[in-house]
């Protein structure tokens, strides 16, 4: 387990070596703090709280009904290597103020998860399946868990349905805003590509096909067909510190690839903002200060704007499907990414939600 980030790390290992540590979950929340503290940062001046009663949680997402989230929370009952390696968490649901609290899956450990638009099902990446198999190093590419599969449930947790079945790493899994398919990152003989499906699990079709570049966290643009990534390269990965790491936009059939940063920084954990032209991502500034930046695809010689001012680490960002709503994770405690905790900020300032038609 890491007590401080690698710069090398991969989105997957930074996901899982920071919030995945430490303090186990209860298996119930306690009852809603009467108070929620709110303050402001940066010169917007934009609001931001803590989510009271979710413990250390990593990767949330909202549902459409711009309140629901979904994330890996620390779990008591998520099985842990012997060495007390990586692992630890399983996929819960949970409102924006900290309420209804709910285990999606109580079996071995879970990795991304997603709603669908429907509000009635989500997806989650899990080896629950395949605990016979080693365990693996979620924190490491060159040791993912090979017995991570994806998943379909009620919204739940209910009527789950195995939707893959490789033995290899099926994992970093969203959905279309039109419900229509998944995306996902598959992992084959050392090397990570973006496929797709189906919300049924079929269909299944390779949208990127790379030796040189290593894809992660690919998620939908508002249009359905448009599908966004980062992706960085193992001949820099360990030779340079952060690693550079490029966002992408393709189709999902493969076609229309298109860079959408130019810099050798790292541009990390990238998601689209629901206007369709502008993204955040996290970037590295002085003294190792990990902030989340928006950027805009339209001026791509405007510099990114910075969102977040926190000492220490802020990551993970992903916004409401009405644009509101900024969610991320910020660490709290007293080394650099040691007690990760989900927040949302108001950004309703910004002007990114959905465009009117």
């Amino acid at each position: 387990m890491f007590s401080r980030p690698d710069p090398r790390m991969t989105a997957r290992a930074l996901v899982l070596a920071t919030a995945l540590a430490g303090t186990a979950m209860a298996a119930t929340a306690p009852a809603l703090a009467a108070d929620i503290e709110v303050f402001t940062e940066g010169p917007r001046q934009l609001k931001v709280y803590k989510i009271p009663n979710v413990p250390k949680a990593a990767e949330p997402y909202y549902a459409s009904d711009n309140t629901t989230l979904i994330a890996q929370v620390q779990d008591p009952t998520a099985i842990r290597a012997k060495d007390g390696g990586t692992g630890g968490a399983l996929t819960w649901t949970f409102t924006d103020k900290g309420e209804n609290l709910r285990r999606i899956n109580p079996t071995g450990q879970d990795a991304c998860s997603y709603f669908f638009p429907d509000m009635k099902h989500v997806v989650f990446t899990s080896i629950k399946d395949n605990l016979d198999m080693p365990l693996g190093n979620w924190s490491d590419p060159r040791d993912y868990p090979v017995g991570s599969e994806l998943y379909i449930a009620d919204i739940d947790g209910k009527n789950v349905k195995r939707l893959t079945n490789n033995k290899v790493y099926d994992a970093e899994i969203s959905v279309s805003p039109d419900g229509k398919w998944i995306v996902f990152g598959r992992q084959e003989g050392g090397n990570m590509d973006i496929w797709r499906m189906r919300a049924d699990g079929t269909g299944e079709q390779r949208v990127t096909n790379t030796v040189e570049w290593e894809e992660g966290r690919p998620m939908y643009l508002p249009d359905s067909e448009t599908i966004m990534f980062r992706a960085w390269k193992y001949e820099d990965y360990g030779k340079k510190r952060p690693t550079p790491m490029t966002v992408f936009t393709i189709k999902h059939d493969g076609t229309d690839l298109k860079p959408r940063t130019f810099d050798d920084g790292m541009n990390w954990s990238s998601y689209p903002a629901p206007d369709g032209r502008h993204f955040f991502a996290v970037r590295i500034i002085e003294n190792n200060n990990w902030e989340i930046f928006l950027f805009d695809m339209e001026q791509p010689d405007k510099a990114p704007e910075q969102i977040t001012y926190n000492a220490s680490f802020d990551g993970f960002p992903s916004v409401s499907p009405d644009g509101t709503k900024l969610v991320f994770g910020r660490s709290l405690g007293k080394g650099f990414m040691s007690d990760i905790y989900v927040h949302v900020m108001d950004i309703t300032p910004l002007g990114i939600g959905p465009k009117k038609k």
